[in-house]
């Protein structure tokens, strides 16, 4: 049994007495006194405060060929031998698209006001742009929008995360040509157009600066590009395939709220953003050289998408150091880069050390390189982990990088409003876990009160925080891990399909019960959709 293993046991204290502890004091974890004092006021949240729970199409729909839908590069990445931890696929996943009322019916459980899911592209465009429009997937995410609806539940809709048509990939290579402009914004402009008199809340692209890394540098999902040193792949270039993708993320974006902001957002009254992933680069040391440092990562890595949606710009720092390697705007570019966001979805996990690399001597290793601005990755300073440590590399727990960040967001970005749209703990399944084990998410529920509380200082200290997404509703297909990783409220039976409310669902529950949320306003609408 590993040291990681062992530390998710749960505890020796009777299960009962500890599960009546968790409900009747829902932040009985507190980051400290203060802290602690704060929780027994008021609640800071405003009335109209949003929670609720994430999940995303490919990670839980399944029916990856039912009605319509055309494959996506996520379809073809998992059918390659090697690629998934586990081997398998999102061909099923847990079934969301046919378990839609039920998982509906949990999430109403929970008590929460909204809902934030992704929509699959290939559902909906089979052959991306160049195809037709498949009026059975329209017709699907309107059920569930509605149902959503009915229970007073704010659909948040996210318009792709991670997953395309495959038939964009093998035309043009997707997001390495600014054709991918084009498909982005005719993709949003039907989801607009279909689902737009009842869905508010919009956001474009979610982590496109996770996906530019992990699918344009290192290699590890669709299509798989990446060079030496950074990976071992048949095709693409590691220092330069990252910014080109980039660049047209950032356009797709922009082309997605230009569309949205001339043809429907003054009818339909809604908002729209994007979400970036998120991590608090916290400077090993007080140097002045580490400080700039973490920076400098910021600027690598979140800064690089928001500078740009928001100042028209990329950061000096980027500039400064891989500006021959950035793509241009043109003046077009830069008008249509003015339409901006209405907010900010913010995925955050965790915290990482940083050191500088420009003038101290470092070894190899993320974030050390040119393209990475220069600034060494650790998750410990001195052999000590900067929080805890998870079954997740890279996943240490260190609460104060949610308020840290947040703080830097508001500072940064003017206190443009903020959605913290995922936030969540993940665990591998060990072979020995017991389904009970995992019902008992004790370590989850820790989690949650300590980044809640963050939360909660940012939210007293002024930031415009308006919502918090636990990631995820359900146990799901984890990427990379497959079925070996779980985040979900929900523990699902990989085998049945069962979905069984686990510790952390019923703390949060009672968590939002103690801050008296309102129900969200439903728009209204009648049973007649846009038809294709």
């Amino acid at each position: 049994m590993s040291k990681h293993t062992a530390a998710m046991n749960f505890p020796t204290v009777d299960t009962a007495l500890f599960l009546l502890m968790m409900l009747l004091s829902p932040l009985f974890i507190s980051c400290d006194q203060t802290t602690l004092k704060q929780s027994l006021d008021p609640s800071p949240f405003p009335s109209n405060f949003l929670f609720g729970t994430s999940t995303s199409s490919y990670q839980v729909e399944g029916a990856y060929l039912s009605e319509g839908k055309g494959l996506s590069n996520w379809d073809v990445f998992t059918h390659t031998p090697g690629n998934i931890d586990d081997g398998s696929s999102g061909d099923v996943a847990v079934d969301h698209y046919h378990r839609y009322l039920e998982d509906i019916d949990l999430i109403e459980s929970l008590g929460v006001n909204s809902y934030r899911f992704s929509i699959s592209w290939a559902r909906i465009l089979p052959k991306g742009r160049f195809g037709y429009v498949n009026s059975e997937g329209i017709n699907h995410y309107n059920k569930v929008i509605d149902a959503l609806l009915l229970k007073g539940i704010q659909p948040f809709v996210t318009l792709t995360q991670f997953d395309s048509p495959q038939e964009i990939e093998d035309k043009y290579r997707a997001w390495l040509s600014p054709e991918s402009q084009e498909d982005f914004g005719y993709f949003a402009d039907i989801c607009f157009k279909s689902f737009g008199d009842r869905v508010k809340y919009w956001f474009t692209i979610n982590e496109p600066n996770m996906q530019v890394n992990l699918s344009y540098r290192l290699g590890g999902h669709p299509p798989a590009h990446c060079s030496q040193p950074f990976g071992n792949c048949s095709q693409g270039n590691s220092e330069e395939e990252p910014f080109i993708a980039a660049h047209n993320l950032i356009l797709s974006h922009a082309t997605a709220v230009d569309i949205y902001r001339t043809k429907y957002q003054k009818d339909q009254g809604g908002s729209i953003g994007i979400i970036l992933n998120t991590v608090w680069f916290e400077p090993i040391s007080n140097s002045t050289a580490d400080k700039l440092a973490a920076e400098r990562a910021q600027s690598f890595y979140m800064n690089w998408f928001l500078d740009p949606i928001i100042y028209g710009k990329y950061p000096a720092e980027m500039m400064n150091i891989v500006g021959s390697t950035l793509p241009k705007f043109s003046s077009r570019d830069t008008e249509k880069l003015k339409q901006g966001l209405d907010f900010i979805g913010i995925n955050h996990y965790t915290s990482i050390y940083v050191q500088d690399c420009i003038f101290s001597l470092c070894k190899p290793g993320p974030g050390a390189s040119k393209t990475e601005g220069f600034c060494l990755q650790s998750s410990q300073k001195h052999g000590v982990p900067i929080g805890e440590p998870t079954t997740l590399f890279w996943l240490n727990v260190y609460p104060q990088g949610m308020w840290k960040i947040i703080k830097y967001i508001k500072e940064r970005y003017k206190n443009t409003p903020m959605f913290i749209t995922e936030n969540g703990y993940g665990e591998i399944s060990m072979p020995n876990s017991s389904t009970e084990d995992l019902l008992n998410d004790v370590k989850r529920v820790e989690y949650m009160a300590s980044y809640l509380d963050a939360l909660i200082t940012a939210v007293r200290d002024g930031a415009d925080v308006r919502g918090y997404f636990v990631w995820s509703l359900l146990d799901s297909f984890e990427w990379t891990y497959g079925y070996t990783s779980r985040f979900g409220l929900h523990h699902v039976d990989f085998a049945t399909l069962k979905r069984t409310p686990k510790l952390s669902a019923t703390w949060y529950k009672h968590f939002i019960a103690k801050h008296k949320l309102i129900k969200s306003q439903s728009p209204k609408h009648t049973s007649k959709h846009p038809q294709f």
